[in-house]
């Protein structure tokens, strides 16, 4: 078995969670609400400002020309094409309008600070198996979200396009080669942190898409301001 075989089963307790995932329900069947899809979308576009320096970090520290080319160019894809979609997106006549300037919430400046501090200090393989679920977990879920805005009336998904994106051929192209680093730069030494590595940011994967369902906001003693949602049972894991 694989290092990412490996930690792929050690986190399918998470995995489960995330298949349970009321957001994606909602969006595979396109009843999502459209403001708490702008929510996410904008939390999504602050993630990825800080994913694509964590990989432009991980390229800088990686072994060999090959690997520093695929985190370099999964770099340039997080920081415009991805961020590109998103800002199209959001200015569409399908969201409503922004009501403030997005701030990052609680979970995604965690998730964001967790992997640029792991790419800049921690092994690159530890490093690598950090960055890995976000390429991992969110082809697996683009492809059953595929299946279900296919079957969502008659196949008219508001959503459609975004899902698209992560069950397209070239994305799960790109999680082949992210994990064949991953697997090439594990070692016995380091195996323990980098499947800890991988089931901090799985975890993160989870709960980026339960707080963006409950529009997640900082703590606030003001009347009526939300806050930080009580939605995180984290389930168990081996």
């Amino acid at each position: 078995m694989t290092f990412t075989e490996e930690t792929w089963a050690r986190t399918a307790d998470l995995r489960a969670a995330v298949e349970r995932s009321t957001f994606l329900a909602e969006l595979g069947a396109g009843t999502l609400e459209r403001a708490v899809f702008r929510h996410y979308l904008e939390q999504d576009a602050l993630y990825l400002a800080g994913y694509a320096r964590a990989l432009a970090l991980l390229a800088a520290r990686a072994p060999d020309a090959e690997a520093a080319g695929f985190w370099a160019r999964s770099a340039h894809g997080a920081a415009l094409v991805e961020s590109s979609l998103h800002a199209d997106l959001l200015s569409s006549d399908v969201l409503p309008p922004a009501p403030a300037a997005p701030r990052a919430s609680p979970t995604t400046l965690g998730y964001v600070s967790y992997l640029m501090a792991t790419a800049a200090t921690a092994p690159y393989a530890v490093g690598a198996a950090a960055v890995l679920p976000c390429f991992w977990v969110y082809a697996d879920a683009g492809s059953r979200l595929a299946a279900s805005a296919a079957a969502a009336e008659g196949g008219r998904n508001p959503y459609a396009r975004w899902i698209a994106t992560y069950d397209d051929p070239a994305f799960h192209a790109s999680v082949t080669e992210a994990r064949a680093l991953v697997d090439a730069a594990a070692e016995p030494a380091l195996a323990e942190a980098m499947h800890e590595a991988f089931e901090v940011a799985t975890r993160y994967e989870w709960m980026f898409w339960e707080t963006a369902h409950a529009r997640e906001g900082w703590p606030s003693e003001a009347p009526g301001v939300p806050q930080v949602p009580e939605v995180l049972q984290a389930p168990s894991t081996p």
